[in-house]
């Protein structure tokens, strides 16, 4: 007995090597190469930096106010790496790092379970996962959807039976599941509810002990939602009444139900049924221009075995579920992108074995990918060539004319890649699927980082504000200096010009940043700095200066004109007076 388990322990860290590493280097290297991301990884830290300020561990808080719109679990996990290693962006960074790795060893021992007699699913699943190019670049978000993922995919393992134990394991379920409740609310319970309610249909123990299962089942989740009301009945009393009402009703409700009644603004993010529908190829890619990958699935017939299943007790229901709800953004779904890749290694494995001609025809193969990739070579390689004539002219065309020619032969070599034949083609599109992303991702870095990239004004409110300074935003702020700038005081918010003016009378030497469009003539005269942010600016005005600006009056002339970053271009066409 003990040399079976060594073997098949040395044969399950066999079976890591070499995805895990690969994807790990490359996640790396690109989450570091440029900074937090604004407004989600900028946002995330800003609320864990004002928790740890304040040693206020119970209720979040963000520009001093407290934040009903997320739980704890994440922010403390930052907080225990920074009681070790002290406070920075790293290890919240390298934090998301370690969640994608897990996911994908979660992934392949689910697939060992599901799948025991075809090792193949176990292979390639992870694979396919590290692939997908919209997950790898929002998993360099510090955000919640990846640790989401991890409890997610952690509660169905415990569903799943092992060669020693068909039961559940209902504990680990209910403390799982208790663990994305304390992650992201309640939506967790959607994310692992139709493979529990639907277990007879895939696993034998729930069809010979349903009793048990639902019962057992029950009292796991009740388990789940004791832990999260352990946080969240003090945290309401702690937050007060207005928090209370947030935590425990609107930032829900105001998700799920189109206009609900709410006595402050959520985000809901309302689309219509089908918007994930029409997305979902996209999210999928690279395997969704694979058109093996769709033979395999239209080739799947009665009776299905338990782990096709199982998938698709998980993906249809909840992704019938999350489009009936009104709020809706791409990375909701990110918990179930392992189950896609499950369901379509399951069927690639069925393909394999059932129609080998179909299994091993070329034309089904990866060459749209690859001819995309050369084709994406050649536009690339063409850029700097093109741009003079172009009809219209953008800074992303102009920021990339450098270093297209360079990465035209990475995309070309990639390309080559995918037109080979033979044996390896699912790990061929996989790691061509990983360096293209890596590619582009590193291609943003160079030309578009810099209007992300709010250093310089995060730089001056920061000094400002440790001066003494009174500092505002005008419109809705979402955090985006405090983690960086280390603010200790928030920011004031003013919506209108009233505000602006009364603010300006209060706080004659305060400072009021704008987020205007274009960047016109009165800012370029008075304004004290002036950054790009995504398609519009950032400004940082003296406050006497902007409410003489707004109410048409014209201010003294500053003693040095703005430092404006990066220097102005054509292409951003700022007027000049």
């Amino acid at each position: 007995m003990p040399t079976s388990n060594t073997y098949r322990r040395s044969e399950a860290l066999r079976s890591l090597w070499p995805w895990l590493p690969l994807w790990t280097v490359v996640a790396l290297v690109a989450i570091f190469s440029h900074g937090p991301m604004p407004l989600y990884s900028t946002r995330t830290l800003a609320v864990a930096w004002e928790m740890w300020r304040d040693h206020n561990w119970l209720v979040p808080h963000i520009n001093g106010e407290p934040y009903s719109e997320k739980v704890p679990l994440l922010f403390w996990l930052i907080h225990a790496g920074w009681w070790v290693f002290g406070v920075s962006d790293v290890w919240p960074r390298v934090l998301e790092v370690i969640f994608g790795g897990i996911q994908l060893v979660q992934l392949s021992v689910l697939a060992r379970r599901l799948f025991p007699a075809r090792p193949w699913v176990e292979k390639a699943a992870p694979w396919m996962l590290l692939a997908l190019s919209y997950a790898f670049l929002f998993g360099l978000q510090v955000m919640y959807e990846v640790l989401l993922a991890n409890c997610v995919l952690g509660a169905l393992l415990c569903l799943t039976p092992t060669l020693r134990r068909a039961e559940p394991r209902w504990l680990l379920f209910g403390v799982l599941t208790g663990a994305g409740l304390l992650t992201k609310g309640p939506v967790m319970l959607l994310h692992v509810l139709f493979p529990w309610l639907l277990g007879p249909l895939w696993n034998a123990w729930a069809r010979e002990h349903r009793a048990r299962w639902y019962g057992r089942g029950v009292l796991a989740l009740l388990l789940g939602f004791a832990m999260l009301l352990a946080w969240a009945i003090p945290a309401g009393f702690a937050g007060g009444e207005a928090y209370q009402h947030r935590l425990f009703f609107t930032q829900t409700a105001g998700r799920v139900v189109n206009n609900a009644q709410q006595s402050q603004a959520v985000q809901s993010h309302p689309h219509w049924f089908g918007w994930y529908l029409l997305r979902l190829p996209v999210l999928l890619l690279p395997f969704a221009a694979w058109p093996r990958a769709w033979v395999a699935i239209g080739a799947l017939r009665k009776p299905f075995e338990d782990g096709i299943r199982f998938a698709l007790c998980w993906l249809l229901p909840t992704l019938l579920v999350f489009s009936a709800i009104s709020g809706k953004q791409l990375y909701y779904l990110l918990p179930e992108f392992g189950g896609w890749m499950l369901l379509l290694a399951g069927a690639v494995a069925v393909l394999r074995e059932r129609n080998a001609k179909l299994a091993e025809n070329y034309w089904l193969g990866s060459w749209p990918l690859g001819l995309g990739s050369i084709v994406f070579a050649g536009l690339l390689f063409a850029l700097p060539y093109a741009m003079p004539s172009l009809a219209f002219h953008s800074e992303w065309v102009e920021g990339a004319a450098p270093y297209s020619r360079t990465f035209s032969v990475a995309f070309l070599l990639l390309g080559g890649l995918l037109l080979l034949r033979g044996r390896g083609e699912m790990r061929r599109v996989a790691v061509a699927g990983l360096l293209g992303v890596l590619a582009l991702n590193t291609l943003f870095t160079l030309t578009l980082w810099h209007k992300y990239d709010l250093s310089p004004t995060t730089a001056l409110i920061s000094s400002a504000q440790h001066a003494g300074h009174s500092v505002a935003y005008e419109g809705n702020y979402e955090g985006q200096f405090h983690f960086a700038g280390r603010l200790a005081q928030p920011v004031a918010e003013l919506h209108d010009g009233a505000a602006v003016q009364a603010f300006a009378q209060q706080h004659p030497d305060g400072l009021i940043i704008t987020h205007p469009d274009n960047l016109d003539a009165s800012a370029l005269r008075y304004a004290l700095l002036a950054q790009p942010f995504r398609s519009a600016w950032v400004v940082v005005w003296s406050a006497q200066t902007v409410a003489m600006v707004q109410a048409g009056r014209t201010p003294p002339e500053p003693a040095q004109p703005p430092r404006v970053f990066p220097a102005a271009t054509s292409a951003q066409e700022v007027p000049q007076s």
